[in-house]
């Protein structure tokens, strides 16, 4: 495997800890390069003057009093490749996003535009010049000097409450013992070093510290420069978040929507650790950095941890957790029955467990889960444990599958001990014939399943044969049991089955599989199949259409292949991609499979079920699990992923012969549809430490967001035996954009005490501008010839010419979306904003640069109007005037999309309805055409795209709308929150611009 080098870090391995810190590396100097229009560059050495009023650089032929800037005429410092000149083909390969930076400055607005050797060095320079910008025209003093911070006051206190005795200094185990204490995962040999270390360089040997040396300890240790920087981007005074700086972070980086000035000030007495800065509101950085690390900031957006879908759908519109024999502690064939598995199942939210049932040696029916005779459990036993704790972690019905390998009298016990046990939680009633759906989780709320066999109705007798499943006969041939013989012919094998336990089924009835066109005909909804995962994997990448559609009304149940006699897992994501309801997973084998499986159910409560996506559930719509690209009426989205860096990795578990260091790197997996699979990872970070940073941007295109997971693996390029370091796995629904702990897990998705990566997540359109649908970031520059979303003919003249009445309200759908879409990246971009920027944050950038001037702000924001116009007052430069024209056709299109969308959106209703009003007759229109064979199915397969098509862009352009309204919200409330609007009184009520229009019905 090739290595990757990551960037050099900074000069001498600095750490930089503090503002100080960074104007003095800017007082050194370093060599930078100088980046031209003509996309040349040139090394220059960069300096702050002494006096911190100018930045120079030399060599130049400007004379000296040309090559430099006055930090006052400083508007803003960019990072990244934010300019058009750093945007420009001929660099953009050259070097990372995270190497460049770029100072705007001037009446002009002329930017400077910079590359270093890596990002530390851009953090350092970019923190630097924001602390120096931000006090306007006073002389800071000299960093260092002066009042005590926040922070140095309060690890002073703590030092003094260890100080016992009061001599002003502490044993250097009490000061380890302290620092662990207050920064938890930090290695104690880590934390020695470091006092050895500044003792040597402070001539203070011995077996005591002073204050002053372990306040500079605790500042070296526990500052993460990454979190420093990011607080100096969103702090007033560059040491502190006030209360107004935190909810402008919370709402502009974070995503969240209504956060109030109490909610901060909750934030800060909760994680701010001095009691200054509890009192006057402040986080500095200890409390910054313990609220991005605790569960109020988690990546797992918190709406999941609790149901949070529809649980009123039939249960086959579900996922459904499903357990595959019986979950021994080890695997199949060489583990041992231990009844303690199916508790550790049942507490991870699984509903539905098999049990193969045997006849045991004291007339009893027995379980096995292991081919040794003398590791069986008790049925008995078993159905009491599932008794206890069926419905201990969710209250939806739990599935047992019998597999009966019993005799008839054993039988008869089984359905006593079940009848007995299970008492009023056994679901009996029979099926409703007048129904055509299964009913939902919420009516079978508290209630067991009994999927299995059942005796025809015309049987009489006290038992009867019937057709036996194919699952467990591979143990059975390896018990020594296998005394039936598949029938001549290649039949079915038939078993014998008593009436006690056949009445015990209800909603599950087991039967066997034909083919499909027998199940759409003959099949009932309470009946439902197994298939072995090589026939479903054939199914799957045969005939995947029909298998959604199969499973849209009948449940079915994927099981392993005889041949993993290992217990390894089936990739579920293969199956629940054509909609399988049910793939049993062998809980007890860790890895990656199982790592999707958990991730997947923790979406809703981690109740065990998973509502599918509404493509998958509708009676008509066209789906492909095999699709290569987006799906009809599915808004593909992009994935930004930027991993900044690691907390308290440990060694990979089988490296014993490795020395401390690990050289990790992270790989992001994206697991859904074939469309959507894709991995990417990061450099190596080399030598870093238990703390290595990445700093690295990746991005992914999802087609079908509700299927897909993501998944965070952490590796060790250096590796002696085993390469595993973490992992965390995450639905891509569940994700919450802004800046976000990661908590990693062991192999076995046990969790790693404060190992974590730290990482910004932003999620946005496939094409530029609006939302990510479920929150609000924008998408990217789309430069291109427009696609148009068109129907196709079915050859029934009658249903073609009504989907013909859509043709134009379809292309006005698409042109007001786009429209929107391209004049927003274009005004983000002349913002200097990535296309996953907020509206807020581009009002803010441009209120930024209007503060930052000499004169009174030049350009406001009218917010009288509905739709305010950003007016000039008097001249402007030209950078400001492209501005001003790229919001104005942003508004102007917004506008016309807000006024157009609900007539546009009625016509594609209207069409969509029209065409569903066929489809009932749909099987005798296509005898009278005498479509039959191929033509039919492509009939079938058009009239289901255009539904699919009208529903989709209907959903699309209603979204649009909303998001439209969205940013004017946005801007009304930036407006004044940043000083450059006037006329605020008449600012819209969030309410009132966020209405939606009517759900469509499905």
């Amino acid at each position: 495997k090739k290595k990757t080098v990551s960037f050099s870090s900074m000069p001498n391995d600095r750490k930089i800890n503090s503002t100080a810190a960074c104007i003095s590396l800017m007082l050194e100097g370093c060599e930078l390069k100088k980046v031209r229009s003509n996309s040349r560059m040139y090394s220059r050495f960069f300096v702050l003057d002494a006096d911190m009023r100018s930045v120079r650089w030399e060599p130049s032929k400007k004379d000296s009093e040309k090559a430099k800037i006055e930090i006052k005429s400083v508007k803003e410092v960019r990072v990244g490749k934010k300019t058009p000149v750093l945007r420009s083909n001929g660099l953009s390969d050259q070097f990372p996003d995270e190497c460049a930076f770029s100072i705007i400055y001037g009446d002009n607005y002329e930017s400077l535009d910079l590359v270093a050797s890596s990002a530390d060095v851009v953090s350092a320079w970019v923190m630097g010049l924001r602390y120096l910008v931000s006090y306007g025209k006073h002389s800071p003093e000299a960093p260092g000097t002066g009042h005590p911070s926040l922070r140095t006051s309060w690890i002073s206190s703590v030092f003094d409450l260890a100080d016992l005795e009061k001599s002003g200094r502490i044993p250097v185990s009490r000061a380890v013992q302290l620092i662990k204490a207050l920064n938890p995962g930090m290695k104690t040999s880590t934390i020695e070093l470091k006092f050895k270390e500044l003792q040597k360089a402070s001539d203070r040997p011995g077996t005591e510290v002073a204050c002053d040396l372990f306040v500079e300890a605790y500042c070296e240790l526990c500052t993460r420069p990454e979190i420093f920087f990011l607080l100096v981007q969103f702090s007033s005074n560059k040491e502190y978040l006030g209360v107004k700086d935190l909810l402008m972070f919370l709402e502009v980086e974070q995503g969240m929507e209504g956060v109030t000035e109490e909610k901060c000030l909750e934030i800060v007495s909760k994680y701010e650790p001095s009691k200054e800065g509890r009192e006057k509101g402040y986080l500095a950085i200890d409390g910054f950095t313990r609220y991005l690390l605790s569960a109020d900031c988690s990546i797992f957006d918190p709406q999941h941890r609790k149901v949070c879908q529809d649980m009123a759908q039939p249960l086959s519109h579900y996922y459904i957790s499903s357990a595959h024999s019986a979950c021994p502690l080890e695997d199949n064939f060489w583990g041992r029955s231990d009844i303690s598995g199916y508790i550790s199942a049942l507490g991870l939210g699984c509903r539905s467990i098999e049990l193969v049932l045997w006849d045991g040696p004291e007339g009893e029916p027995v379980v096995y889960t292991s081919p040794s005779a003398a590791s069986c459990v008790p049925f008995r036993a078993v159905v009491g444990l599932i008794d206890q704790h069926a419905f201990t972690a969710s209250a939806y019905p739990l599935i047992l599958c019998l597999v009966v390998r019993c005799s008839a009298p054993q039988q008869r016990l089984a359905a006593q001990c079940l009848r007995k046990t299970l008492g009023e939680k056994l679901y009996l009633e029979p099926p409703n014939p007048v129904a055509s759906y299964l009913p939902s989780p919420e009516e079978l709320k508290g209630r067991i399943l009994i999927k299995g066999k059942k005796l025809p109705p015309n049987c009489e007798d006290s038992e009867g044969e019937v057709s036996d499943e194919e699952e467990g006969w591979e143990l059975a041939q390896r018990l020594g049991q296998e005394d039936r013989e598949a029938p001549e012919g290649g039949g079915l094998r038939r078993v014998r089955l008593s009436r006690e336990l056949s009445e015990l089924v209800s909603l599950c009835q087991a039967v066997p599989f034909q083919d499909f066109e027998s199940s759409r005909r003959g099949q009932h909804y309470w009946e439902m199949c197994s298939f072995s995962e090589v026939e479903a994997g054939r199914f799957a990448n045969e005939c995947p259409a029909e298998l959604v559609s199969y499973n849209k009304r009948f449940l079915s149940r994927i099981y392993p292949s005889p041949m993993r006699i290992d217990a390894s897992n089936m990739n579920p994501q293969d199956f629940w991609k054509c909609g399988c309801q049910m793939v049993a997973m062998n809980y007890q084998t860790p890895g990656l499979m199982m790592d999707l499986n958990a991730g997947w159910f923790r979406q809703n409560g981690a109740c065990g079920y998973v509502l599918r996506p509404a493509i998958m559930r509708e009676e008509v719509s066209y789906f492909s699990a095999n699709a290569k690209d987006s799906l009809p009426g599915v808004p593909a989205q992009l994935l930004h992923l930027k991993v900044i860096s690691g907390q308290n990795l440990p060694k990979p578990k089988g490296s014993g012969a490795k020395g401390e260091v690990v050289e990790p790197y992270v790989c992001a997996e994206i697991h859904g549809i074939p469309a959507d699979c894709a991995e990417h990872r990061t450099k190596t970070a080399l030598q870093s430490g238990d703390n290595p940073i990445f700093d690295e941007s990746l991005e992914f295109q999802i087609n079908l967001p509700e299927l897909a997971v993501l998944r965070f693996v952490v590796l060790d390029d250096d590796y002696i035996g085993d390469e595993f370091i973490a992992q965390y796995t995450i639905p891509f629904e569940c994700l919450q954009p802004g800046y976000r702990h990661v908590p990693l897990q062991s192999l076995a998705g046990e969790p790693l005490p404060h190992a974590t990566l730290f990482v910004h997540v932003a999620i946005t359109d496939r094409r530029g501008g609006g939302k990510g649908h479920r929150r609000g970031l924008a998408g990217r520059r789309g430069r291109r010839v427009r696609e148009y979303t068109s129907t196709k003919a079915t050859g029934i003249k009658a249903i073609d010419e009504v989907f013909r009445t859509a043709t134009q309200p379809l292309r006005e759908a698409t042109d007001l979306r786009e429209n929107v879409q391209n004049a927003l990246v274009s005004f983000k971009e002349l913002c200097g904003l990535t296309p996953a920027a907020n509206m807020k944050q581009c009002i803010l950038t441009v209120s930024t640069w209007l503060l930052h001037s000499d004169s009174a702000p030049s350009v406001t924001l009218n917010l009288a109007e509905q739709y305010p116009p950003m007016e000039a007052q008097g001249p402007i430069p030209d950078l400001l005037r492209k501005v001003l024209t790229a919001y104005e056709t942003m508004i102007q299109t917004s506008r016309t999309l807000i006024e157009s969308a609900d007539a546009v959106y009625g016509k594609l209703i209207q069409a969509q309805q029209a065409g569903m009003d066929f489809h009932k007759e749909l099987h005798r229109i296509e005898t009278k055409e005498g479509l039959r064979g191929r033509k039919l199915q492509k009939a079938l397969e058009s009239f289901a795209w255009n539904i699919t098509v009208l529903k989709g862009q209907a959903d699309l352009l209603k979204h649009a709308k909303a998001e439209a309204l969205d940013n004017l919200w946005q801007i009304h409330n930036a407006g004044q929150s940043c000083g450059i609007g006037r006329n605020g009184s008449a600012s819209p009520e969030p309410s009132r611009l966020r209405a939606p229009l009517e759900p469509i019905p499905e």
